[in-house]
């Protein structure tokens, strides 16, 4: 993989020595708002181009939910090379529709929203000469399987700490991981204390002569001055790889749900907001699907931070509102003084209510528990659009997608659905859940939608 930076809009104070905050940067050189959001993103990525595709799903006039979980008589038509021109927008109310930012194209292992929180922490990780990495996840979670994936291709070792027993059959995101990383299986009672279990296994693979860090401290540096344009993954290679060389092992928390995994997805913002594209004027409804909502605050902010007409909603999935809103409240807190927002006059530092709209799932439940239909209604979604969605995440967007898009049919905003991913766990629900996935097999689906 090979990391990417934007070229230089501005100059920044070149760093003397030592730990350089971009506090301390901006003592020395006053910034406007426009200017400081232009050189947090002026930096190393992961990924070459923030590009993605979009989709447009238009929806039959017929209306309601099948008593299974499936959409009943409600159709999907994907409309893959919609355009974006000044007409572009005009509501056709007798098909509602909605458009789909394909993030699950962007690598065929690694889910949408993890590429997207890894894009700025990557490119740090090789500049600080981090040899190995240190996550958590369950046992299928598509955190790990990302964090080992990736680093994989830049040359750095992972060490993957699952809760719970190793599965009978490797699949989906656990075989992955397996695969590009080095898995250690944790019981459940000593997860629970995730902090320490981190530390503890960190200062483990940093032995004696090795150092930890946190992904705090690397990025204290954000305003330093880089001198190289393009990183040479041979020298770095080179490098990580001699068997004696000291390791840096850095803790990288569940999730990614850390300051710097916000900047991916506000660049993915900017990237949406070209005129070309969505635009800055038209009033849109993002909807995502939340674990950890590092995601959703993520673009919650990027649409403050540029001034867009934008409401993030967000379907909670593993917590509880107020835990997302705490969570919200901390990210935003750390967000502002890690890139300077408090020095200077912006809107961000008036948030007060949040950026984000929290909303519940139309049919509660345990996180990672699927309910009856869902299995067949992911089944309807991908024949009748090829789009695959996944009965834990990413269905409950397409479902608040297409009850937005209904309830938006008379009015001003577009929704926009952030589809992050999630295909390579529905090989992991699929030994969970025979029963459910056995009546694929058995062709009930195509019966109950006669029926219906």
């Amino acid at each position: 993989m090979k990391l990417q930076r934007l070229s230089s809009k501005m100059a920044i104070p070149a760093v003397k020595s030592g730990r350089y905050s971009c506090s301390q940067a901006l003592s020395e050189v006053k910034l406007s708002s426009e200017d400081l959001i232009s050189n947090m993103l002026n930096r190393k990525w992961m990924l070459r181009i923030p590009d993605t595709k979009l989709h447009q799903i238009m929806l039959s006039p017929l209306q309601g939910r099948h008593r299974d979980g499936t959409f009943g008589k409600i159709s999907f038509v994907n409309k893959a090379y919609p355009y974006f021109g000044d007409h572009v927008m005009e509501k056709d109310r007798q098909h509602p529709s909605f458009y789909v930012v394909r993030d699950d194209l962007l690598h065929p292992l690694v889910n949408g929203n993890k590429a997207r929180k890894l894009d700025g922490l990557l490119p740090l990780l090789v500049d600080h000469s981090v040899t190995d990495v240190v996550t958590c996840g369950g046992c299928q979670s598509a955190h790990a399987a990302a964090v080992a994936v990736s680093c994989a291709e830049t040359g750095i070792k992972t060490h993957l700490l699952l809760r719970g027993e190793p599965p009978e059959v490797l699949t989906g995101y656990n075989l992955i991981s397996t695969v590009y990383g080095n898995v250690t299986y944790v019981p459940r009672y000593l997860y629970a204390h995730r902090e320490s279990m981190l530390k503890s296994h960190a200062n483990l693979v940093a032995g004696f002569t090795g150092n930890v860090v946190q992904c705090s401290d690397i990025l204290e540096t954000f305003f330093t001055k880089q001198t190289s344009i393009a990183l040479n993954l041979g020298q770095m290679d080179a490098c990580t790889n001699v068997e004696n060389h000291t390791k840096k092992v850095l803790i990288v928390n569940e999730g990614a749900g850390d300051t710097v995994a916000l900047l991916g997805v506000i660049r993915l913002v900017e990237y949406l907001c070209q005129n070309h594209l969505l635009g800055k004027e038209r009033p849109m409804k993002l909807v995502v699907d939340a674990g950890t909502g590092t995601t959703a605050i993520g673009l919650g902010l990027g649409t403050l931070c540029l001034g867009l007409p934008w409401q993030v909603n967000a379907v909670i999935l593993a917590d509880t509102i107020d835990a997302y809103k705490q969570k919200e409240k901390a990210l935003i807190s750390d967000f502002r003084t890690q890139f300077g927002f408090h020095l200077i006059d912006h809107c961000i530092n008036e948030v007060k209510g949040g950026v984000v709209h929290w909303e519940e799932r139309s049919r509660r439940r345990k996180f990672g528990n699927v309910l009856e239909g869902e299995i067949e209604a992911c089944q309807q979604i991908a024949q009748q659009t090829g789009i695959l969605v996944d009965p834990i995440y990413t269905l409950a967007a397409w479902e608040m997608a297409t009850q937005l898009s209904k309830e938006e049919a008379y009015g001003r905003a577009e929704v926009v659905m952030l589809h992050t991913g999630g295909t390579l766990g529905m090989f992991g629900l699929a030994q969970r859940y025979k029963t459910y996935f056995h009546n694929l097999k058995d062709g009930a689906f195509p019966a109950k939608v006669a029926d219906s």
